[in-house]
Formats: C-alpha cells, sequence, structure tokens
C-alpha cells in the first residue's frame, strides 16, 4: 500500500499577492481562494473560501509592514487550523523583526525570537525565509526553518 500525496493548496495576504501569484504559476497550482480584510478599527478579519480538509496548506506572505501582515499570517494559520489536514508552511520572502536578534542594551527584547515563538504556537510546521539578517535566527524557531539567501551576482 502506498499513500497518497496530501493536494498542495497555496494562500496569500495582502503584502505580495503578485509573488504569491507567480510561485503558483512555477509551480502549477492555483492560488486558493481567501477573504482578508480590516474593521474600522483595524483589526484583522481573515476566511478561508475553500476546503483545505487532507492538503498541505502554504500561505505565503512578506512580513513587511510588518504588524499587520504578521496578524494576517497568524489569524490565517488558526484559520486552517481546524482541519483535518496534512501541514501548514508559513513562507516569508521577508520575515519581520529579523534585525531584532540579539539582546544589545539592557530591557530590550529579543523580539526575532518572539515572533518565531508566535509562528510556532499559531500551528506553523515549517517557515520558508529568504535573506534573515543573521543564521542566528534560524535557531530562534523549534520547527523546521528553510532560510534561501538570494544571488548577489
Amino acid at each position: 500500500m502506498f499513500a497518497l500525496q496530501p493536494e498542495l493548496k497555496v494562500f496569500t495576504g495582502s503584502a505580495n499577492r503578485e509573488l504569491a501569484e507567480r510561485i503558483c504559476k512555477y509551480i502549477g497550482v492555483p492560488l486558493g481562494q481567501a477573504t482578508i480584510s480590516s474593521f474600522p478599527d483595524g483589526e484583522t478579519y481573515v476566511r478561508i473560501e475553500e476546503n483545505i480538509r487532507a492538503t498541505t496548506s502554504s500561505l505565503s506572505t512578506d512580513l513587511s509592514p510588518t504588524n499587520q501582515h504578521l496578524m494576517e499570517l497568524l489569524i490565517m494559520v488558526d484559520a486552517a487550523r481546524p482541519c483535518e489536514r496534512g501541514s501548514d508552511h508559513g513562507g516569508h520572502s521577508i520575515f519581520g523583526y529579523a534585525r531584532q536578534d540579539r539582546k544589545d542594551q539592557p530591557r530590550v527584547p529579543i523580539t526575532a525570537k518572539l515572533v518565531a515563538n508566535l509562528l510556532d504556537a499559531a500551528g506553523v510546521s515549517r517557515v520558508l525565509t529568504m535573506d534573515l539578517h543573521a543564521q542566528q535566527v534560524q535557531g530562534f524557531f523549534d520547527i523546521p526553518v528553510d532560510h534561501f539567501i538570494r544571488s548577489r551576482y
């Protein structure tokens, strides 16, 4: 007997829809349908518009401007969480707060670790990112991190 691979679904936040569309075109899957909007007080609303049971969901967004898009990603992961599925991967071309990777003064948090903990707690099973400020940020995660470095040539 063999197990069937779960279907791949790719969803994106509002930060960089064009990048998500290009990724989907490259890998040959349609971009998943999701509604993302804001309430008048600035709260983020997310609804996944299609069935994602027994799928692997990839959630793609930039985390810049950081706070709005970080919340979008966390809420998207939470919206996908109750479904029986393969796993959720969070993909970021920009990882927000990566520059805050060390305690260089008293009473200064290591915010990159906090964001790593938030993604892990939300249910992200793997992170794909590019050009981290420092390699040590990968060590802040308790889940696998795929760090891609853009060619400088």
